[in-house]
């Protein structure tokens, strides 16, 4: 299991940065977290569009996509809520630092 990081900062309009006790630091931006969200909801777009390319995304709101907070779920994890509404993807720490391994290759 993943330990929890020694410092969150959610920079609302750009993205989360974490820092690890390793000393490595990770940043996911907003809308990277936003499509990657563990919600089922979410789960299920992804897997829609890996399996039909040509699937119809929901339309988005034309304001750009920002956290508007986040809250620590236990010891484990954090949720963040989005401008969009989507608020039911709980963060993992191990999630995260997957993400981070992802998105950087």
């Amino acid at each position: 299991m993943t330990q929890a990081p020694i410092h969150i900062d959610l920079q609302k309009d750009k993205g989360l940065r974490l820092d690890w006790a390793n000393g490595e630091s990770t940043f996911l931006p907003i809308d990277y977290l936003r499509k990657m969200s563990p919600s089922a909801d979410s789960k299920a777009m992804r897997d829609e569009l890996d399996s039909n390319p040509l699937a119809i995304l929901p339309s988005g709101n034309s304001q750009p996509l920002t956290a508007l907070g986040a809250e620590l779920v236990g010891n484990y994890a954090i949720r963040i809520s989005f401008s969009d509404g989507h608020t039911a993807g709980i963060y993992s720490w191990e999630y995260l630092r997957t993400l981070d391994g992802i998105s950087h290759g």
